[in-house]
């Protein structure tokens, strides 16, 4: 059972007590009618055909408080569009299939291309901003969740309890990102957030100073969580990285954005688990290896942006500081492990630790290369100042491709 503890300067809603979830669900319902809840799923036509997707889907057909559910679908010619749409038929909720590599959704694409509006790259970061668009112009829920389409752990208690803190009438939270404990198969998981990111932000604290930012970003349990809810007036203004830094670019926003006591990190799941990634030690262009670097590269900047002046001096401290804080976490996780039963690969560990090191190197010197570099979305305001009628357009052609496609 977890504590209670309160860690750094964001809100930690606890799984103090194992609520039944038809408690949640109650609560939920009478939430909707005051606050209408939608879902966000990003998705690669591949999830389709994997064990995860088909379980979230029969977990989905019970949830009674979603208004809508809105489905981005990656990677998918015209029949791979039209099995979507029969594969997510069975959603009593109202839902619609966002087609992103069909015809209209490609033109419309294009346009946006033609103004610099448009992400600079394929990949979940792009998917999410197209459906959260379409969630603008729906205008059919104020409270909305997002989670992967690859959890393989996957119950309706991990959506209730990532929507609640958002939807609650009394909560004034704009933004609540979820957590959970990344052990599977007997083993600690989790090596990207636990071996990079956390002792990454020890460091740049060592190096940087006293920095409220990092404080921030250090009190999230688990930044790298895919899955996070937030209000509907969140979307107008975020801008978002369409890289591996997408969850930390999110979270960047949101201390951009809004105070601390609007934002919130929620216990979801006492399981999770997922599609691993592989390490790529030989290819930074793959795997875990390029989201170390995206992910070390949007904290850099995001740091610039806050007036923090680097130089290649600077890099060689703060990795030659993060491999020595890497290495201490190591072995906690080790003798953590141990003491609860779990295996952990120290040779794997290490060599992972060292990879992360290289590529905050490299991070550090693709940011003094391309200090102009701008790996963000324009955010939807910024679209609909270029383009007025942009949220009627992206309504109509996505509602043009599920009727067309549904009536065949």
């Amino acid at each position: 059972m977890a504590d209670f503890h309160q860690n750094g300067i964001i809100t930690t809603l606890h799984n103090l007590t194992q609520r039944h979830l038809a408690d949640l669900e109650s609560d939920l319902l009478k939430f909707s009618k005051q606050r209408p809840m939608g879902l966000l799923l990003p998705s690669l036509f591949s999830e389709l055909e994997g064990e995860a997707l088909p379980n979230i889907v029969q977990h989905l057909k019970t949830v009674p408080y979603l208004s809508e559910i809105v489905i981005g679908l990656d990677r998918a010619d015209i029949e791979q569009y039209k099995h979507a749409l029969e594969f997510f038929s069975v959603l009593p909720q109202h839902h619609r299939v966002l087609w992103n590599d069909g015809p209209r959704l490609r033109a419309l694409d294009a346009e946006l291309q033609a103004l610099d509006l448009a992400p600079k790259e394929m990949g979940k970061g792009r998917n999410v901003w197209y459906c959260m668009g379409y969630i603008l112009s729906s205008g059919k829920s104020e409270s909305i969740a997002l989670h992967d389409c690859d959890i393989v752990t996957y119950n309706s208690e991990l959506l209730a309890r990532l929507i609640y803190p958002v939807a609650h009438p009394m909560f004034n939270y704009e933004f609540c990102k979820g957590y959970y404990s990344r052990v599977s198969d007997g083993k600690l998981n989790g090596r990207v957030n636990r071996l990079l990111v956390t002792p990454l932000l020890r460091a740049l604290k060592s190096v940087v100073g006293n920095n409220e930012y990092l404080n921030y970003m250090d009190s999230f349990r688990y930044a790298l969580a895919g899955e996070f809810s937030f209000r509907r007036d969140v979307l107008n203004d975020i801008r978002i990285p369409s890289d591996w830094g997408l969850e930390i670019g999110v979270l960047s926003e949101m201390h951009r954005n809004y105070a601390n006591n609007r934002l919130c990190q929620v216990d979801i799941a006492r399981t999770y688990d997922h599609k691993h990634q592989q390490i790529s030690l030989d290819d930074q262009q793959a795997g875990l290896s390029k989201m170390s670097i995206d992910i070390t590269k949007a904290l850099f900047r995001k740091l610039a942006t806050k007036g923090e002046v680097f130089t290649p001096e600077m890099f060689r401290t703060i990795k030659a500081t993060y491999y020595r804080i890497a290495l201490d976490f190591v072995e906690t996780y080790r003798n953590d492990a141990i003491m609860n039963g779990l295996t952990v690969d120290i040779h794997a560990e290490e060599a992972a630790v060292e990879m992360f090191s290289k590529n905050i190197m490299d991070a550090g010197q693709a940011f003094l290369e391309t200090p102009m570099e701008t790996p963000f979305i324009p955010s939807w305001n910024r679209v609909q100042s270029a383009i007025p009628d942009i949220f009627e357009r992206l309504y109509h052609a996505v509602e043009e491709d599920n009727k067309e496609f549904l009536s065949k």
